[in-house]
């Protein structure tokens, strides 16, 4: 599924997918046991499986943001081809699903600014990756996210912050 919003402030585009996986997150508790986790910068997980995946893409005009495409893909049937990957509960409706996701995106997508601190936490309560050894986008150890949306990573005793690339814990090698 794919909406399509227009934000007002360009600063909370940095934290969009992240904020869109907690809303996700949220929505999506009631659909799936155990608790949903949260993989920087843009998937969803369950039991160690990957059930959804967020992506956010901007069409800017100068400086300012002219829309912005939320695009959310949320397996409600089992995968067949895929064993890392898992479902909603059995019989669950895509509309019961988009009925209780819609709300929270459409919210995410209006709030301005960086992540606040009881977002932060929040997210830290559901980090699949947090107290884990990554090897990109740059090797340590997942020490969780700032406010602006970095993935914090502890290299050698000191602690970096990396704003892109794709997430790869040690053990998915």
């Amino acid at each position: 599924m794919t909406l399509i919003e227009r934000p007002t402030d360009p600063s909370a585009l940095e934290v969009l997918s992240l904020r869109i996986g907690l809303a996700l997150a949220d929505a999506l508790d009631a659909f799936v046991d155990p608790a949903i986790q949260l993989k920087w910068p843009n998937d969803v997980y369950v039991g160690g499986r990957k059930l959804a995946g967020i992506l956010v893409e901007a069409r800017w005009r100068d400086s300012t943001p002219e829309w912005v495409a939320i695009g959310v893909g949320i397996n409600i049937n089992p995968p067949a081809s895929e064993a890392r990957a898992t479902c909603v509960r059995s019989g669950t409706s895509r509309l019961a699903v988009l009925d209780a996701i819609i709300p929270g995106i459409r919210a995410g997508a209006e709030t301005r600014g960086a992540l606040s601190e009881s977002e932060v936490e929040s997210f830290s309560r559901r980090d699949f990756a947090r107290r884990r050894a990554c090897v990109q986008p740059v090797e340590g150890m997942v020490q969780g996210i700032d406010a602006r949306g970095g993935l914090l990573v502890d290299v050698g005793g000191n602690t970096i912050e990396v704003r892109t690339g794709s997430l790869v814990l040690k053990e998915e090698q």
